[in-house]
């Protein structure tokens, strides 16, 4: 029998061990469905990637993805790298995580991109205007086009008339939305990447 291998950089086992209330597959009507796929698209500002400047402790940020992937680290060097090299910051991230991601990024990754959208939500009228313009559908971020087989565990594939996947982005946005708040907890040391970038 040949075991499967987790990918270091896959957080379903995150999930599942951590925040077990996000794990599991879902499964969406894709008509009922507003779907995230590219920025410049309708509903693209639900994208992490959508232009929605943020500050946190007098930093500048210009987007909530790159506040997130910056969480990842504690290192000054691989925050400096992350924060002011122009581009993807994931990808940014990913050349440094084997090496210096934080050792309990496991049981904060739901807390960070929670408040990472609590910023978002806090400081962008018009994100928080969109979120309302949405109520009553599902929000999905769409990965269909990606060429993995399966969505990770932030968004979801279409599969005949449905959208399936974990789909952790689009129902943290609904939550928000539908509660107007997000609760999490950070470790006191969450935010020492800032220290280097002031």
């Amino acid at each position: 029998m040949i075991q499967k291998v987790m990918s270091f950089y896959s957080i379903s086992d995150f999930i599942r061990d951590y925040y077990p209330e996000y794990w599991g597959i879902q499964t969406y009507l894709a008509a009922e469905c507003v779907r995230i796929h590219k920025i410049d698209e309708e509903w693209g500002i639900f994208s992490n990637y959508g232009h929605t400047p943020l500050v946190v402790d007098g930093v500048t940020f210009d987007t909530s993805e790159r506040l997130f992937q910056l969480m990842k680290f504690k290192d000054e060097e691989p925050v400096k790298a992350i924060y002011y090299k122009k581009g993807n910051p994931k990808m940014t991230a990913k050349h440094w995580e084997k090496t210096h991601r934080r050792e309990d990024w496991c049981k904060m990754i739901i807390d960070a991109m929670k408040f990472c959208l609590t910023k978002k939500y806090e400081q962008s009228e018009t994100f928080r205007k969109e979120l309302e313009c949405s109520k009553g559908k599902i929000i999905v971020e769409d990965q269909t086009s990606f060429t993995k087989k399966n969505s990770d565990a932030w968004g979801v594939k279409l599969q005949g008339d449905n959208f399936v996947g974990p789909n952790i982005l689009g129902r943290l946005l609904m939550e928000l939305r539908d509660k107007g708040k997000l609760d999490y907890n950070l470790p006191p040391n969450a935010f020492q990447f800032l220290d280097y970038l002031k």
